[in-house]
């Protein structure tokens, strides 16, 4: 079994970060992950945020404009323009955004080696001073961000490289643990946030026991109706639940999504809910179950599409629980 790998940071200079990590990965696998938009959607950012990408033009002088949006609610535009693309060995681009109400500037250069099937990926920051760094680092944790980030990407090849790719969100809600428990647990409360934004659920039967079913449909904005089963499989308040998620029709037996047949008939999903302070940090994880080889490449290529609908959703969620604790959300 090889070592597990991890992310070396140093500090060439006073005004340079330079992250390096191996990959037990083809170098072209790991620059698409690095390149790809639909991919960068699954990994880019610290921990705990997500990315919306409004343009990604991978070319000399192209843009690619996005939105951070952070665990805690918040959002940052982000702006970065290629200055050199040579797949799949060399990226060089200038970033352009704000940290708070400061500009920050810098230039980043990453590089892609293979030996002997390792793919060794080197991303070095250059700022325009050395107070800009110590800014970014004192005030936004840049050295542990981009830390994490890679970290992120390291899980996401990794999953591209295993026979059980992995799902994985995270969202901070400004409420306590036993609330978001009950906002999931009490059928009354689900049907008032869950599902995409647009959509109404009705909820059919609610079993909430190992063993139970939580049965229930979802109408579109189109006027699609889209049956859902979960079957629940550990239940443990206000820490976590477990259940096997597939869609059905009205008399509950499983069926494939009604818009992609090679989806995943059946998904485990893991839900756990930590407390952070007075609010809640709450994890999904969705991964195939029992899935074909077809049936896992659709999961992985859809991941994007989940984490907009899932974020979606938690964006519903967070507005409940703000109208139910009659405060403002975060």
């Amino acid at each position: 079994m090889t070592a597990p790998r991890k992310t070396i940071l140093t500090r060439p200079s006073d005004r340079e970060l330079m992250f390096s990590r191996s990959f037990d990965a083809p170098r072209e696998l790991v620059w698409q992950a690095w390149t790809d938009p639909s991919q960068l959607a699954r990994w880019w950012g610290p921990e705990g945020f997500s990315i919306t990408i409004h343009e990604h033009k991978m070319q000399p002088n192209g843009l690619w404009h996005f939105t951070m949006h952070g665990p805690d609610g918040r959002d940052y535009n982000n702006r970065i323009v290629f200055l050199e693309v040579k797949p799949p060995e060399r990226l060089v681009y200038k970033h352009a955004g704000k940290a708070g109400d400061k500009p920050v500037n810098f230039q980043t250069t990453v590089t892609f080696a293979e030996q002997d099937g390792v793919t060794t990926l080197t991303m070095r920051a250059e700022f325009p001073t050395a107070a800009d760094l110590r800014y970014v680092i004192e005030h936004h944790g840049a050295d542990k961000g981009g830390m994490q980030t890679i970290g992120r990407l390291a899980d996401h090849v990794s999953m591209l490289t295993s026979d059980q790719p992995e799902f994985l969100i995270t969202r901070m809600f400004d409420a306590p643990r036993q609330v978001v428990w009950q906002a999931w647990t009490d059928p009354a409360m689900v049907a008032k946030w869950f599902g995409p934004k647009g959509c109404t659920t009705r909820i059919h039967s609610f079993d909430l026991r190992p063993g139970g079913v939580w049965h229930s449909c979802m109408t579109m904005p189109g006027g699609l109706e889209m049956w859902g089963k979960f079957v629940y499989r550990e239940v443990a308040p206000p820490e976590r639940l477990v259940w096997l998620h597939s869609f059905s029709d009205a008399q509950q037996n499983l069926t494939h999504h009604p818009m992609s047949p090679t989806w995943p008939l059946i998904m485990l999903t893991t839900m756990t809910l930590e407390e952070v302070g007075s609010k809640t940090k709450l994890t999904l994880s969705w991964v195939p179950y029992e899935a074909t080889d077809i049936e896992r490449k659709t999961f992985v290529e859809g991941m994007s599409g989940m984490n907009t609908g899932w974020s979606g959703s938690f964006e519903l969620l967070d507005a409940f629980l703000a109208k139910t604790l009659g405060s403002p959300s975060t």
